[in-house]
């Protein structure tokens, strides 16, 4: 396998399983159990899962009044993106 194939499963794994937690925390939240820590899903974030957090964030309509959440799941997307852009543009081949 690629270098591009890896990198693909592992964003798509790591951007699932962020959905999967934000819905999780938000069907946990509605029923007052025990949550899923903000730093986790923050950390799922930052590991390339700000899409996936993202299109929870809009779908589940959860953690979306949260300044924290509303700057670093983008920042995180932006950091990956530039991320990815630079390393692209540094490879050969």
């Amino acid at each position: 396998m690629t270098i591009w194939g890896t990198i693909l499963i592992y964003l798509c794994a790591v951007n699932f399983i962020a959905f999967i937690l934000y819905g999780r925390d938000k069907h946990k939240a509605e029923r007052h159990e025990w949550r899923i820590p903000e730093n986790t899903l923050l950390l799922f974030s930052a590991l390339g899962g700000g899409i996936g957090s993202g299109l929870a964030m809009k779908y589940y309509h959860h953690k979306t009044r949260h300044l924290k959440f509303q700057f670093f799941v983008p920042f995180f997307t932006i950091v990956w993106i530039i991320g990815l852009t630079y390393f692209i543009m540094h490879t050969k081949g």
